[in-house]
């Protein structure tokens, strides 16, 4: 595997699968939010779980960007999506454990040859 990021395209198509993968967890919190009367969700709910998309995909934009910092928040925030969602509706989101999963599998495979590279 080479360990330049600009050389290689994996580091790319793996985070590309990744975020789409964790646009199934947006997508479900717009149609939680699209039927919160009929439901009965909490109005709060939403502030906190589309911050939480908001800051997945920002330290995903980090990991992007190649900073150490994104690589440590990513999966941070995934998994308090994913606990906020079985908190408040106990829901178990399938979506965000297969992200981790592939986070933890290729995400990091692409990661740690390239430690040092990142800022």
């Amino acid at each position: 595997m080479e360990k330049s990021f600009k050389s290689n395209k994996d580091y790319y198509i793996i985070f590309g699968l990744i975020l789409l993968v964790y646009l199934l967890s947006i997508n479900t919190d717009l149609a939680e939010y699209s039927q919160h009367s009929a439901i009965h969700i909490p109005a709060g709910f939403f502030y906190y779980t589309f911050g939480l998309d908001l800051l997945v995909v920002t330290s995903w934009v980090f990991v992007l960007f190649f900073k150490k910092i994104g690589v440590v928040l990513f999966p941070v925030f995934v998994l308090l999506h994913f606990l906020i969602h079985n908190y408040f509706l106990s829901t178990y989101l399938y979506s965000d454990i297969t992200v981790l999963f592939l986070y933890i599998g290729l995400g990091l495979l692409a990661l740690i040859p390239r430690w040092k590279m990142l800022n």
